[in-house]
C-alpha cells in the first residue's frame, strides 16, 4: 500500500490533528515505513508457529471474590466524621 500526502492528511483530519504541510510529509514517510515492516511481518510463514499472547510464563493471579459479612458495621460508620442515617454514613452530592 503507497501511503501519500493526501492520505496522511486525511488519516490526520479523521483523528482531528491539525498538520502543518512539513509534519504531513515526515509522517507520510512514518507511515510508509510501517505499512512496509508489517507487509514484511505478513509474508512470513507462521503456518507452524502457536499463538502467543504473553511471553514471560506468567499466570493470571487474580483470586475469585469471596463475600464476606462484615459484623462490626456500627464501629465503622462510627469513624466517620460525617453525619449517620440509617446506619449509613451521608456525604454531599457530588453529580450536579
Amino acid at each position: 500500500m503507497q501511503i501519500t500526502k493526501d492520505l496522511t492528511a486525511h488519516i490526520a483530519k479523521l483523528a482531528r490533528i491539525r498538520l502543518n504541510e512539513e509534519e504531513v510529509k515526515k509522517f507520510t514517510q512514518h507511515l510508509g515505513e510501517i505499512v512496509e515492516l508489517v507487509e514484511k511481518l505478513n509474508s512470513l510463514d507462521t503456518a507452524g508457529v502457536p499463538e502467543t499472547n504473553q511471553v514471560n510464563g506468567m499466570q493470571n493471579i487474580l483470586r475469585e471474590d469471596e463475600i464476606e459479612r462484615f459484623e462490626k458495621m456500627e464501629e465503622l460508620v462510627a469513624c466517620s466524621n460525617h453525619p449517620i442515617e440509617n446506619n449509613q454514613i451521608k456525604v454531599k452530592k457530588s453529580i450536579g
